[in-house]
């Protein structure tokens, strides 16, 4: 089979990459890309393409850079699959060096803050734009550390220090995989909806009803703003089943008549999940 060019949001170490290679396998041409903006853009441009970015995490939320450019369909992307990673984090930094500053993205900062407060409560905390930045920022500086993927203990030459760092609660993050052009695919399990209702009371209520008359479960359900369109709102979601089945069929019928616009956004398998 032809290499393939799989597009992730990096820099190398991320969870993004990581999910990649378990996606792809390793004998395809991994890119990385500074924002989920610049793989969306890879990935529209050239339909044999593929890009990995992440859209949602159980303990910081819905992304929304993803979240607004399906929205928008600029650049123009769909869903392929759903792929949910289990994020176990390490402590990366040098054996015997005392820590003073610890580096990592905003959500695992958050997530491991009871762990943070009890094993580090003197040391510093620095946000920055990924786990693999943390990890370079600690290869960078003397006493710092990051909290990351083990594996970026091997791109920067850092020590394992703790691993896994036990939480309370577990830390999955959801990935979507992205093509240029919709994709027939007979075993989904997913459709993701663009919806702009009609500007009208009870709008809304009409819209969820067609999908609650069918027995048709919703799994996700975002608002954002329209753009150049105060007070006026734009819908993101997610139901549960497959586009062949007759009351999804039917949901999907009464749905449209009760929107201004729907657009679907990809129809895909989902439910794989990895352990990092």
């Amino acid at each position: 089979m032809p290499r393939k060019d799989v597009a992730f949001l990096g820099p190398p170490g991320t969870y993004s990459e990581l999910v990649a290679r378990k996606q792809f396998g390793v004998r395809n041409n991994f890119v990385p890309l500074p924002s989920i903006h610049d793989v969306c853009s890879f990935v529209a441009r050239d339909a044999a393409r593929v890009g990995i970015v992440p859209i949602e995490n159980s303990s910081g939320g819905a992304i929304y850079e993803m979240v607004d450019i399906l929205l928008a369909n600029r650049p123009r992307v769909f869903i392929q699959e759903e792929i949910s990673l289990n994020v176990r984090l390490a402590l990366l930094g040098r054996k015997d060096e005392r820590i003073k500053t610890l580096y990592s993205h905003f959500v695992p900062l958050d997530h491991c803050d009871a762990w943070l407060k009890k094993h580090l409560p003197r040391v510093d905390k620095e946000s920055v734009p990924s786990t693999a930045m943390a990890a370079q920022r600690a290869w960078q500086q003397p006493h710092a550390a990051a909290l990351g993927n083990r594996d970026l203990a091997k791109v920067w030459n850092l020590d394992v220090l703790q691993y896994p760092i036990a939480t309370d609660e577990p830390n999955i993050t959801v990935f979507l995989a992205l093509g240029g052009r919709q994709r027939s695919r007979p075993h989904a399990t997913k459709l993701t909806l663009a919806v702009q209702l009609l500007n009208e009371p009870g709008s809304l209520c009409t819209f969820l009803e067609c999908f609650r008359d069918q027995d048709v479960n919703l799994s996700r359900l975002l608002s954002r703003p329209m753009r150049g369109c105060p007070q006026q709102y734009i819908f993101l979601v997610d139901i549960q089943g497959n586009p062949t089945d007759i009351r999804v069929k039917r949901a999907m019928t009464a749905a449209r008549k009760a929107s201004a616009k729907l657009r679907i956004v990809g129809a895909y398998p989902s439910g794989k999940l990895y352990n990092s």
